[in-house]
């Protein structure tokens, strides 16, 4: 079924409303659906680097306003929805410690979720469970996916294909170093 989902999600790279499905699977995809909107942001900017900026943009305004469907279903609907899509994705087990230290640092899971391969509909929906200040929610999420989306989007309307290996291989692991070491240092700095 995944395969399924990935390859429809490629297919409407070129289809000619791209743009719309584009914002239809970052939505879904920052709430509830598994595959992320850069199958289709790769090669629709790859295809036309001059929209490079509102490719990126659409992105990241469809995937907070699914962000906060996410948190919708975190603060309204966490037991009939919530906890089934934290299950399947095997988060479930996890989710109650995390939740009582989660809103001290919840600006900081949005972000770091927000630019690194941890499914962020997993931080969406968390934050609506645990009442997270919406505020702080909606700000953690546009810098978080504008940073994601903006930086991809400026590589490849940068540097073009020779760039597209980078990005869907490495870009994770650099964008989930650098968290980490941010929060080391920020650690060291507040505990050293």
């Amino acid at each position: 079924m995944i395969r399924g989902l990935y390859d429809w999600t490629l297919a409407m790279a070129s289809h000619p409303r791209a743009l719309w499905a584009l914002a239809l699977v970052s939505f879904v995809e920052s709430s509830v659906f598994p595959i992320p909107p850069d199958v289709m942001l790769i090669p629709m900017i790859l295809a036309a680097p001059h929209r490079a900026w509102l490719i990126a943009g659409v992105c990241t305004v469809a995937s907070v306003l699914g962000g906060l469907a996410g948190y919708a279903i975190g603060a309204l609907a966490f037991e009939t929805l919530g906890e089934p899509i934290l299950t399947a994705l095997g988060k479930a087990d996890s989710f109650s410690a995390f939740t009582e230290r989660y809103n001290d640092y919840g600006a900081w899971a949005v972000l770091i979720a927000g630019v690194t391969p941890f499914p962020f509909k997993v931080i969406t929906i968390l934050s609506g469970t645990t009442g997270l200040s919406l505020p702080v929610f909606i700000v953690s999420s546009i810098i978080a996916r504008g940073l994601r989306f903006f930086l991809v989007g400026g590589l490849l309307w940068a540097y073009g294909a020779p760039i597209r290996d980078f990005i869907e291989r490495r870009l994770g692991l650099v964008f989930t170093v650098f968290c980490v070491l941010l929060i080391g240092g920020l650690f060291g700095i507040r505990y050293l």
